[in-house]
């Protein structure tokens, strides 16, 4: 069976190896992308309900967990969020900001993947090939496949991480790693919904579905103040997602706190609703704040039934405790089938911040999230996949 050489050989076809490869191969480089899929980008194009947050305007290295917090500023600074924005321009692709710096196209997250394979338009995209060897040889690396064998100079592991199994993810880049001995933080799911305890379960039966529009959620000095949902297990929403990565960093030790109605004290509220509303209930007078069903089950809770005015200060507090300071200590997780990312991966000390590439394997580079660099919610993951991408290209 014959071999066919290259000068580097990327193994993913999602976000950033696909741009990786554009930057590459219009660097005159010869380029074969290998992926396992039978469809190039498909965790982009399912991303932002279709839509694709692609990236954010905001993104800094502060909005990336990771071992090493200082590795993502290279990459970060060199391939920005204006340049990537400036090449959907180019193509033409219209977008429009949502909140907190989130920018989506206004059609289709196909869009993206276009553009992607646009720039790669030179390099060779073989998709639905099942790699079945990953070897190092004298001049580079040699990749087996069940079509035949390919070699080149440098190779790039881009198939990121367990998330959204249902797309194909897989941890095949840490077994990669963990072939040529390097270490790989203990990947978890992240961005992801958490889920009741059964006391938990028991005390908010019957609330899925309800929405607190703003709301904190808070991890010792870590806060996000975004959306909560209730869902038929446990807890989602962005401000959910976001506090998730963070849980689930600290070995999920330490319970979080949400507050649900930001910027209110709910305590000085019910006293002055006692003194000019006296016969309204209770839960009447916390729908003020928040959602009717939600307002109810915490009169409830608070074993608060009744007018108002029959109510002492010490019931009053003990409700506004629940509405402000409610310590939720999650039973875990919706894993790796709701993640939108992966925590942790391949750790970022074995590689250089500016290329990418493994320092004790010369030619190997790993970038996007088989990288220990995971980000915020809100565009900033696709923003590393994209910095990422450039920086190795750049090197290849």
């Amino acid at each position: 069976m014959s071999t066919s050489s290259y000068d580097a050989i990327i193994l993913g076809a999602g976000g950033a190896g696909l741009f990786c490869a554009g930057i590459a191969a219009q660097r005159g480089r010869r380029v074969l992308v290998l992926d396992h899929a039978a469809a190039p980008g498909e965790k982009i194009r399912i991303s932002g309900g279709g839509r694709c947050n692609f990236t954010n305007l905001h993104a800094t290295a502060a909005d990336f967990l990771s071992d090493n917090p200082h590795f993502a500023k290279s990459a970060l600074k060199r391939y920005t969020q204006a340049d990537f924005i400036a090449l959907v321009e180019k193509h033409g692709i219209a977008w429009h900001e949502k909140t907190l710096g989130q920018l989506f196209c206004d059609g289709s997250s196909r869009q993206i993947v276009q553009l992607l394979l646009d720039e790669a338009q030179t390099a060779t995209i073989q998709l639905a090939t099942p790699i079945t060897a990953v070897a190092k040889t004298e001049r580079g690396f040699r990749i087996g496949t069940g079509g035949g064998a390919f070699e080149a100079a440098r190779l790039v592991l881009a198939t990121g991480g367990p998330s959204i199994p249902k797309m194909g993810a897989t941890g095949f880049a840490y077994e990669v790693a963990k072939q040529f001995g390097l270490r790989v933080i203990a990947p978890k799911p992240a961005l992801v919904p958490l889920t009741f305890s059964a006391v938990d379960a028991a005390r908010w039966d019957g609330m899925a579905g309800v929405a607190v529009p703003d709301a904190i959620a808070s991890l010792g000095k870590r806060s996000f103040r975004e959306a909560v949902l209730f869902t038929h297990r446990g807890l989602s929403g962005p401000a959910i997602l976001q506090i998730s990565s963070y849980w689930e960093q600290q070995a999920r030790a330490q319970p979080i706190t949400l507050d649900l109605c930001p910027g209110v004290d709910l305590f000085a509220e019910l006293k002055a609703a006692r003194a000019a509303h006296p016969k309204q209930e209770l839960a009447t007078q916390l729908e003020r704040w928040l959602p009717a069903r939600l307002a109810r089950r915490l009169a409830e809770l608070g074993n608060t039934p009744g007018r108002i005015a029959d109510l002492s200060d010490a019931k009053l507090r003990g409700v506004a405790m629940l509405g402000k300071a409610w310590q939720f200590v999650p039973a875990g997780s919706e894993g790796y089938a709701k993640a939108e990312v992966t925590l942790g991966g391949i750790d970022t000390a074995a590689l250089s911040s500016q290329t990418m590439e493994v320092s004790a394997v010369p030619g190997l580079h790993v970038i996007g999230e088989a990288v220990d660099v995971t980000g915020h919610l809100g565009g900033f993951n696709f923003q590393w996949a994209w910095s990422s991408g450039f920086a190795c290209g750049q090197a290849l």
